[in-house]
């Protein structure tokens, strides 16, 4: 996210008046909006040139699936915050987002105050999801973590140092807390959490929250 400024946000939906609406509120909340796209292809070469800091992102694309978009942008750049906005509350619709790099998934039933809260959570890093679809990711990475990790050199295991505060950090993580919780609970600010976890992510060679959760669920952190 951008250190000054407003935050920087891209609208991607195939429904015109819903795209210039969404944009207008949020424009009218203090973001800034750099673009708007409708449909796969053109949101991701929007993107990478407006480089904004949260995508608001529809699933259901015309050219692309929005998931493709998720996947190709994050990739692109790992600090890129991705909010699903759909209208599919469907189980499959909402892991394949996650799996693909989106930090939330809200249903456009939400509110509009719901959605300018989730935009500010998303562009910190805190994970959004719409009431009752949170168990629903937590409840998947604890089925991945059954599933034996891929390792590039079993002969070489990678064993990284985290310190004390860091271990602490990611055990909350793994427990769903967002940023400002952990900061709360562990009496330190907002800025020293999001610290903490870029140095654990860059330490353990992950790229983004959820991938951060996995492995510390793999780990059995999220029970102690």
């Amino acid at each position: 996210m951008s250190d000054e400024g407003p935050i920087k946000v891209m609208v991607v939906d195939d429904h015109p008046m819903w795209r210039d609406a969404v944009a207008r509120d949020l424009a009218e909340s203090g973001f800034d909006v750099v673009a708007t796209a409708g449909d796969g292809d053109q949101a991701v070469r929007r993107a990478k040139a407006a480089d904004p800091d949260v995508l608001v992102l529809d699933l259901n694309l015309p050219v692309k699936p929005g998931v493709q978009v998720c996947k190709e942008l994050v990739g692109h750049n790992p600090a890129l915050r991705v909010l699903v906005l759909s209208a599919s509350g469907e189980h499959a619709d909402v892991l394949e987002a996650v799996k693909s790099g989106a930090t939330g998934y809200l249903l456009k039933s939400a509110s509009t105050e719901e959605l300018l809260d989730a935009v500010r959570r998303t562009a910190v890093g805190d994970p959004v999801f719409t009431p009752g679809l949170a168990g629903l990711v937590l409840g998947e990475y604890r089925r991945l973590a059954t599933d034996p990790a891929p390792t590039t050199d079993p002969d070489q295991p990678r064993v990284p140092q985290l310190t004390e505060r860091e271990t602490e950090v990611l055990r909350l993580v793994a427990k769903g807390l967002s940023y400002k919780q952990i900061a709360e609970r562990l009496v330190i600010s907002h800025r020293t959490v999001q610290n903490h976890v870029q140095n654990t992510l860059g330490k353990l060679q992950l790229h983004n929250r959820v991938e951060l959760v996995r492995y510390a669920i793999e780990r059995g952190l999220d029970d102690e």
